[in-house]
């Protein structure tokens, strides 16, 4: 797994910059989102090359996903808004991390933290605009936005943010995207009339932030773009700013056998030769993160060629049809790379799978073997190559 680092940080960098000529008088802010380890490329890694392409905050999901960024090191505004039970507001709160409420049992275990902190707590709010997910309903709104100014006068927080989330941005005609960013303007109103008027409302994801220039507000939250995958394929979005994948992904042939007409592959047999093949063994599978589902639908780039995967992926391998190609073992197996030299993609796989290239990418776990590329100026030799992840 080679995760190009530059490329990242260049990701950052031109939508830094597409950011300006939106909006050439007030740009917004740009946040990179490095949750779920980075979509899988790696969060420490990622957040650095984020940060040293231009952008001004870093994003993820969970206050244990931020305590881990700040014990290794990173620094600047830093914002984590899954809310689970139990919390560690206490530590989050020390840590200068900007943690959410959605509701007011939440506002008040974040303010009673801050109490025993000694600090007041750096809060955002986040009010449910239509995807019906997480954030404050509309009829529970002005009770938060209330309870927040209350805490607010109390010293226990500083509201540093009112943000939203879209439900459809990568459809840019769909009806909800209006419905939502109007639902966004009244919620901010009802938040001023409460006496809350924050430095930070943001509503848009990296399709909004591509397609949607009037919901970019004072911030915009990339997570995808940032990785250099189209967070909206079909408007072909990532071609506006010239984003690059960062992740390519390989094996190699472990075996090569020649095998007759008739003969089965694979669990179930789902996949039978029609006529004599040669077959090849990549020893990457669902284990690894690699679709299940994908069996007799996807195909890797091997010796110049797209070669397809017969029957179901295994746990730890799948076969390949070589057809009369003699392919050596050990020769490099793409499974995701550009495309720039025939080689899948994320999207293609995510095609393959009837699923979105999100998933494609969150999902590698196991015994990869993790490669960074290019590591930002700010960071030393070889911090961060060759990063082992499990067994070769």
């Amino acid at each position: 797994m080679e995760v190009d680092l530059g490329a990242v940080r260049h990701n950052a960098a031109v939508l830094k910059a597409f950011l300006g000529r939106s909006q050439p008088a007030s740009p917004a802010a740009l946040m990179a989102v490095v949750k779920a380890d980075g979509y899988g490329h790696g969060m420490l890694p990622c957040a650095r090359a984020a940060r040293a392409g231009g952008a001004d905050w870093i994003g993820v999901a969970t206050i244990g996903e931020a305590l881990q960024l700040r014990a290794d090191g990173l620094t600047g505004p830093l914002m984590c808004w899954l809310p689970i039970l139990g919390a560690a507001y206490d530590e989050a709160i020390a840590a200068d991390v900007h943690v959410t409420a959605l509701t007011i049992g939440q506002l008040q275990e974040i303010a009673d933290a801050a109490r025993r902190v000694g600090r007041p707590a750096m809060v955002q709010l986040k009010v449910d605009t239509g995807l019906s997910r997480g954030g404050a309903s509309p009829d529970s709104w002005q009770a938060l936005t209330a309870a927040a100014r209350a805490a607010m006068d109390a010293g226990r927080i500083e509201v540093t943010g009112i943000f939203s989330h879209f439900a459809t941005s990568d459809w840019p005609e769909h009806p909800a995207n209006d419905a939502q960013q109007t639902a966004f303007a009244e919620a901010l109103e009802v938040a001023r009339a409460a006496g809350i008027e924050p430095p930070l409302r943001h509503l848009a994801n990296s399709a909004a932030t591509l397609l949607r220039p009037s919901s970019h507000y004072d911030l915009v939250r990339v997570g995808l773009a940032i990785y250099g995958l189209d967070p909206a394929p079909d408007e072909r979005a990532a071609a506006l700013v010239g984003l690059r994948p960062a992740l390519r992904l390989t094996s190699t042939v472990s075996l090569v056998k020649r095998i007759p007409a008739g003969a089965g592959v694979s669990y179930g047999h789902r996949w039978v030769a029609p006529q004599p093949t040669n077959v090849g063994l990549v020893p990457v599978g669902y284990a690894e993160g690699i679709p299940r589902v994908a069996g007799d639908s996807a195909e890797v780039w091997v010796a110049g060629k797209r070669r397809p995967i017969r029957g179901v992926v295994c746990m730890d391998q799948f076969v390949i049809d070589l057809g009369d190609d003699e392919v050596q073992p050990g020769t490099e197996v793409v499974l995701i790379g550009d495309g720039s030299a025939g080689e899948p993609t994320a999207q293609e796989w995510a095609d393959w799978c009837g699923t979105i290239s999100y998933e494609i990418v969150t999902r590698l776990a196991g015994r990869w073997r993790r490669r960074y590329l290019d590591p930002p100026a700010d960071v030393s030799g070889e911090q961060f190559i060759d990063e082992q992840r499990g067994d070769l």
